[in-house]
This record gives C-alpha cells, structure tokens and sequence, in this order.
C-alpha cells in the first residue's frame, strides 16, 4: 500500500480470472523505481541485471512482514539494476524487477542485501525511515497482455522522486 505508481484492476469476473491467469503464467512483467540506503555497485557489464534468489516466508510473530528463511520460504526472485538519476549522498536509485511475486518480496530482498529502501517503516532501520516521508518504492512499468484479445499492453508512470 506504501508502494506509488501503476495497479491494474479488472472490470468484471472474466476479466479477473485472465488476468490472474496472465499473473499466475508470469507474462505480466513489473518494473519499479526505489531508493536505498548505501552505496550499490552493479557487477555487471553494460549495467546489465543482478539477480537476487532468496526464498521467503510470512514472519508469522511480525506479520504482516516477511522475512528470508531458507528451510520453509518459497523460492522468490529479483532482478535489479543502477538506474539513472540522482540521489541523496549515501543513497542508491535502482531499477527493480520481480520474477515472483512474493508479498514485500522487493523490500525484503534489498534488506537482505543490506540495502533497505529509504522510508520503509517495516524493513528499514529508524535512520532510514527518516530519511523521506514515505517509502521511495514506484512502479513505473506494466506490461501485460489484455484480459480480452490478449494483444500486450504496456504502461508507464514517472517516478515523482
């Protein structure tokens, strides 16, 4: 709910049942704009995709956050990149990509690397939080076919950060 930028709704149950079935056959494709704290290096060429893969699971004492855990999680993947633009000293602006789609599955993979997004009151540490008034996470790419003909749409949002 914290997250700005593009939601697709459907208009009406049929609508709704392919477009869960475009979700659940993974040919809707998501890409966001964030803001994390530290400074990311991209490792490689061409500021090509980093590939993060760590299975996740409800943290049931702390719901609603998720956590990594590598016994029970579900198999969760991420992509991300250097993206262009400028940021606060200390700060790093990437492009992100979910391969799954787990709940939080994009905070909680940065966390894990040691980078929680600026403004995430559930992951990030009080000087982070502090750091925006709200969490620096937009969507600012949907691309997924039409629940009706199937032809592929594309959508885009500018980041406002």
């Amino acid at each position: 709910m914290a997250t700005s930028g593009l939601v697709v709704m459907a208009r009406g149950i049929e609508a709704q049942r392919n477009l869960s079935l475009a979700f659940e056959e993974r040919r809707v494709h998501k890409r966001y704009t964030a803001v994390v704290t530290g400074e990311l290096v991209n490792t490689q060429p061409d500021n090509g995709w980093n590939t993060i893969d760590l299975p996740l699971m409800a943290d049931w004492p702390n719901r609603p956050r998720q956590k990594v855990n590598h016994e029970h999680g579900k198999p969760s993947t991420s992509r991300w990149r250097i993206a262009p633009g400028t940021t606060a000293p200390g700060t790093t602006r990437l492009e992100l990509e979910p391969v799954t789609g787990r709940t939080h599955q994009l905070r909680v993979h940065l966390q894990a690397l040691g980078h929680p997004m600026v403004g995430d009151a559930l992951y990030a540490a009080p000087d982070a939080v502090s750091m925006a008034p709200r969490l620096l996470l937009h969507a600012h790419c949907l691309s997924l076919p039409h629940p009706f003909h199937g032809q592929t749409m594309e959508f885009h949002s500018p980041c406002p950060f």
